[in-house]
């Protein structure tokens, strides 16, 4: 009877074992890296520190180390160690699980998207090691089907069999695969910008996140020639309701740099937006994508002031001038007049004295503050030079009920520079000036509480900070991390 006691008693114990053995999930691994917190780990794979606390039996989570190998909990189901790889721009779901020839429900999954909207441009994109490996079949590129045009067709034409090139793209069918769908095959590594067209070899948004106010640098390679693809003839897009347009950069033996300039509006709300871009053939066919970027809140300083003539605030005035400043600097001029960094406008020892800065919410005689600062206003006396920033046109010589005498400047690519409250104006319209040229002197001409230069920059009919365009190069040098 005992020994029969003690057989159930080991029967029952194994059972017990096998059940928990079953019950034990299989976690995907990520190693520690330097610098690495449980607090950044845990937002990265969107679990909470206490989940993987527990699931790797930690008893103390400040002894974290680098090379520690962690389980991370609520992916289960899924094997490997994990890595993460920013998304860049010109990617969406569908080519990055044909990249990585991830199910597009295994991705989903393992990055919890609840949307394909959700992968945004820089997002940490989820993946393990085994799909991220550099080896033959990462020697990947692009094509997609003309109208008219099989799957049959176009693998005979590249020498592939057609049956990997749906298997590769997730196709059961070749029923399923439309003209202009971009297909990865067989190529020279260079399949970046995975859903844009053929002839894209790279895609990138320079200077993430983008703020309020700031100047957007979009930048597309094309292969002239590529994967037997026409060219467009127009590239145009569209960001908060501005469009753009790019402009050939630079030709090189690798291809052609395209790149299109687009300031973002200072009173813009913090959060996502969609980055449109349309590709125009020959033929008349269109090709459009679209991406989220993140606008970030630039901290704009808020400032109270008093103005004696009360009909310098009446929209009745103001808005008439706001209508006409927008007429001059909304056209696109297709040469590129200017190089490198602006100068400043005014002599070096104002050039950083500020008596209020571009942006800043206003209020005026005890209003609320819902009036915006379009520029950047530089300490000065009445008389003191005003010089040109940078190469361009003079489009506009006149005087405007706020702003005063004034000058418009347009530099190309629809970047344009405006001077006002002058108090001489040394230039006529059609002139063109050299950086560092005179163009005027400073006054206290219009809406002012004493005499200053109010500096604008306007990129793509935005007003934009204009000092970053003294810190800074545009179009920011190219500095793209290509394939996520």
């Amino acid at each position: 009877m005992l020994a029969i006691i003690g057989g159930l008693g080991w029967m029952l114990a194994w059972t017990n074992h096998v059940y928990a053995q079953e019950k034990e999930p299989a976690y995907p691994i990520y190693v520690v890296q330097e610098g690495d917190s449980f607090w950044n780990i845990a937002q990265r794979f969107n679990v909470t520190v206490d989940e993987i606390v527990a699931a790797n039996g930690i008893s103390n989570p400040n002894q974290l180390q680098v090379g520690m190998e962690l389980k991370i909990p609520g992916i289960s189901g899924i094997e490997g160690k994990l890595i993460t790889k920013k998304v860049p721009f010109g990617e969406d779901l569908k080519s990055l699980s044909r990249r990585y020839q991830f199910p597009i429900s295994t991705l989903a999954k393992l990055n919890r998207l609840v949307s394909p909207a959700s992968l945004y441009v820089k997002k940490s994109l989820v993946l393990t090691e085994k799909q991220d490996n550099k080896g033959e079949d990462r020697n990947i590129g692009k094509t997609w089907l003309k109208t008219n045009q099989t799957i049959l067709e176009l693998a005979v034409l590249r020498g592939e069999n057609p049956w990997k090139i749906l298997k590769a793209n997730g196709f059961e069918s070749s029923w399923l695969v439309f003209p202009h769908d971009v297909l990865f095959t067989k190529g020279d590594g260079s399949g970046s910008a995975g859903s844009l067209p053929p002839q894209i070899q790279a895609a990138d948004i320079q200077s993430l996140p983008l703020g309020q106010g700031k100047t957007a640098t979009i930048r597309l390679m094309i292969n002239p020639t590529g994967q037997g693809a026409p060219v467009p003839e127009k590239i145009d897009g569209e960001f908060i309701n501005h469009e753009f347009l790019f402009h050939k950069e630079s030709t090189s033996p690798n291809g052609e740099s395209w790149v299109a300039l687009q300031g973002i509006h200072n009173q813009v709300e913090p959060g996502f937006y969609p980055i449109t871009v349309t590709f125009t053939y020959p033929d008349g066919e269109t090709f459009h994508f679209s991406q989220l970027v993140y606008v970030k809140d630039s901290g704009f300083l808020f400032e109270k002031l008093t103005v004696k003539d009360e009909s310098m605030l009446d929209p009745a005035n103001t808005q008439p001038e706001e209508k006409e400043i927008l007429n001059y600097t909304t056209h696109y001029s297709a040469e590129k007049l200017w190089n490198g960094k602006f100068q400043s406008p005014v002599a070096p020892e104002y050039t950083e004295c500020w008596p209020s800065t571009f942006g800043r919410r206003r209020s005026y005689n005890g209003s609320a503050f819902t009036y915006i600062h379009s520029g950047l206003d530089f300490c000065g006396q009445v008389g003191h030079k005003i010089f040109a920033p940078a190469e361009g046109k003079v489009v506009y010589t006149g005087s405007f009920f706020v702003r005063g005498n004034t000058t418009i400047i347009d530099h190309g690519w629809g970047i344009f520079t405006l001077y006002a409250h002058q108090s001489e104006i040394d230039v006529k319209v059609g002139d063109v000036v050299d950086k560092g040229q005179v163009i005027g002197l400073v006054g206290n001409s219009g809406r002012v509480t004493g005499p200053h230069l109010h500096w604008e920059v306007w990129v793509g009919g935005v007003q934009v900070d204009p000092y970053d365009w003294i810190l800074n190069e545009y179009p920011v040098p190219n500095t793209s991390e290509g394939t996520p």
